[in-house]
């Protein structure tokens, strides 16, 4: 028989004596002293049970749901789940009123404080559509304006058949108030396809601050896809909105109707937004706001549509760039500081300047591409049916590179070779403005060793004549501007 060494004894000792002085709290203090030996083995299996079991992974034989009370608990994350509230998410049914119900759930959750004056901070409340098809009967609406910090997003909204013409299926309004300060701030709208059922629009948010529109697909409005109605900072991107799902080419697309988008506010932002069918493609009656990468093919000039529509005459305060103007063109009324750059004009798609006051000033056209079908269609055109533009400043037109469209600028360049005593530039061709050259430079280069005398006689009706004392062979170089800088 093996022996075993007094040191081995005496750490086995003290193994056992720690293990029982850490588990004695699981046994009456008379379990194993006083108990008999069958009274003491369902706690000792038991206490076996714990060393197998401490580690394991595997899960428990039962589930474990949380009482209502804990569900309310303040620490948790605070989401509300349509279907919670009765919502169908088959959209067979209507959802109305679980919409709304967790609407307003969710405005009267905890607040972490206030965001702008009167607006209470939610904390990054989630309305979740959980990837549900809704069916409504009437606008959503948040049942009282002054909160903020809260996202609606993940699934389909639809209008009924009786739902409202007139309406929005998300409205974010204060119906009724007076008051002029925000109605929300921190709202976002994200990853929702809105099917507005040809019975009104996609979205409205009046007088509200810092919305967010990111990742929707807005359908078959009638009224505008997106309204902005005053506010500060909407933010609209990475969208698709269109009244008919189409891709270009649709055998109706002389009926479409509606507006893409309407901006009827100041500093908001449009970008990587597609606008597929819309008589307008964005309305723009508010100052100082941004389009960036945008793709308009809503409904093409020539049937009668626009691609983006500045109504802000005097004091426009817009920046177009990096757009894609896909057979749809770009109107301005009297602008004054615009500008439109690097972007792609496609199909005879041009920019139009309507005189209302005859005002145009601080306008930037440059480093454009132009692309047309070569029927003669100008990359600038003015329309001066009302009145003829009379008040012309800081106007430049420059840089654009042209294919199978007529170019047009502020400023141009004619060389011109003969013999003789006078050479005329006739810059109308090239010219936006009629009669207006308000700078020239020209030189004249003799052959042989002549050196005439010679001079500008005349600039008007954007012609150049130049004079010489004497017949000469010469090359003329003649380069004008339309702008004034100061």
């Amino acid at each position: 028989m093996a022996r075993i060494s007094p040191l081995w004894f005496m750490l086995l000792i003290m193994l056992c004596f720690n293990a029982t002085n850490a588990y004695k709290g699981k046994f009456p203090l008379n379990t194993l002293s006083s108990g008999t030996h069958h009274e003491a083995m369902p706690q000792l299996n038991s206490f076996k049970a714990s060393f197998t079991k401490h580690d394991s992974i595997a899960s428990p034989p039962f589930s474990f749901s949380p009482s209502p009370m804990q569900s309310q608990d303040l620490k948790k994350p605070h989401e509300y789940l349509v279907t919670s509230y009765g919502g169908d998410p088959t959209g067979n049914s209507d959802s109305t009123e679980a919409l709304l119900a967790a609407m307003a759930d969710a405005a009267k959750g905890p607040s972490k404080g206030f965001l702008m004056n009167g607006i209470i901070d939610l904390g990054g409340a989630q309305i979740n559509l959980q990837g549900g098809n809704y069916l409504i009967s009437k606008p959503l609406q948040f049942p009282m304006a002054g909160v903020g910090n809260l996202m609606i997003h993940g699934g389909t909204i639809k209008a009924s058949n009786n739902f409202p013409s007139n309406k929005n299926l998300i409205d974010l309004s204060n119906i009724g108030s007076t008051s002029s300060s925000y109605n929300y701030e921190y709202i976002t709208l994200k990853d929702l396809f809105l099917d507005s059922n040809f019975k009104g629009g996609g979205i409205s948010i009046t007088n509200s601050l810092r919305i967010n529109i990111d990742n929707c697909y807005i359908t078959h409005f009638t009224t505008n896809g997106i309204l902005v109605h005053g506010g500060h900072e909407t933010y609209i991107r990475n969208s698709f909105i269109g009244q008919h799902i189409t891709a270009g080419g649709d055998k109706n697309e002389r009926k479409f109707s509606g507006i893409g988008i309407n901006l009827q506010g100041n500093d908001n932002a449009i970008t990587d937004v597609v606008i597929f069918s819309a008589a307008i493609g964005i309305m723009v009656t508010g100052q100082a706001n941004m389009i960036s990468g945008v793709h308009c093919y809503n409904k093409a000039s020539a049937f009668g549509g626009t691609g983006i529509y500045l109504k802000l005459p005097g004091l426009t305060q817009t920046r177009i760039v990096n757009s894609y103007m896909d057979y749809t063109n770009i109107i301005a009324e009297d602008p004054v500081q615009l500008h439109i750059s690097s972007s792609f004009f496609f199909g005879d798609a041009n920019i139009v300047l309507k005189s209302i006051k005859g005002i145009v000033n601080g306008l930037n056209i440059v480093d454009n591409m132009f692309s047309g079908t070569n029927h003669g269609v100008e990359i600038v055109k003015l329309d001066t049916s009302i009145t003829p533009f009379n008040q012309i400043k800081q106007v430049f037109v420059e840089r654009n590179v042209v294919n199978g469209m007529n170019l047009k600028a502020t400023s141009a360049m004619i060389s011109l070779h003969g013999n003789g005593t006078s050479w005329i530039a006739d810059f109308n061709k090239v010219l936006i403005f009629p009669n207006l050259i308000r700078n020239v430079q020209y030189s004249l280069s003799a052959s042989g060793n002549m050196f005439p005398n010679h001079a500008i006689r005349n600039v008007s009706k954007n012609c150049v004549s130049i004079e010489t004392n004497e017949v000469v062979t010469a090359n003329v170089f003649v380069k004008v501007d339309q702008c004034v800088t100061s």
